[in-house]
């Protein structure tokens, strides 16, 4: 077992307005979860230890595929990610690396996009049929990437351990 507490790092303290405060809290929820990959095999990144069938590589999928919907597809209109797929099951033949690489451009993507777009602006694309703001996607999928954060904890705990955010 690995020392409790050995990933917690302190939570981001950005307070210069409204927007950057949130786009701090959903970089540290999005670090958090790839904090959890760092130092694994592919075996134990792909390791099934619950019942539902989630992995620590599966929620990063996951979490990619949410990226790119909400911000690109919502947010920026790309069709492209109108219809993306959600799923946890990684194929065998998708390294790990590729995954991981996957993630952080779809954040880079949307970091790029939140970037230019004002908070308060609609959706490009309807929400359950209506116009959202983009304050509203940011907050969704920070609450989303940080649930999906604890449960990456819990998953790397079982793995070896290590716990901390």
């Amino acid at each position: 077992m690995t020392n409790i507490e050995s990933q917690r790092r302190p939570v981001p303290l950005a307070d210069g307005g409204e927007f950057d405060t949130a786009l701090a809290f959903l970089g540290f929820a999005r670090e958090s979860v790839l904090k959890k990959t760092e130092g694994l095999t592919e075996e134990q990144l792909r390791r099934v230890l619950v019942p539902t069938g989630t992995n620590l590589l599966g929620l990063v999928q996951h979490l990619t595929d949410g990226e790119r919907y909400w911000f690109g597809y919502h947010v920026a209109g790309q069709e492209r990610y109108r219809d993306v797929d959600f799923g946890m099951a990684v194929p065998e033949d998708v390294p790990a690396e590729r995954v991981l690489a996957d993630y952080r451009e779809a954040c880079a993507a949307s970091d790029a996009v939140l970037r230019g777009t004002d908070p308060s602006a609609p959706t490009a694309t309807p929400v359950a049929g209506a116009p959202r703001s983009v304050r509203w996607v940011l907050a969704h999928m920070t609450g989303e990437t940080a649930r999906h954060a604890g449960h990456a904890d819990i998953l790397r705990e079982q793995l070896d351990g290590t716990t901390g955010r």
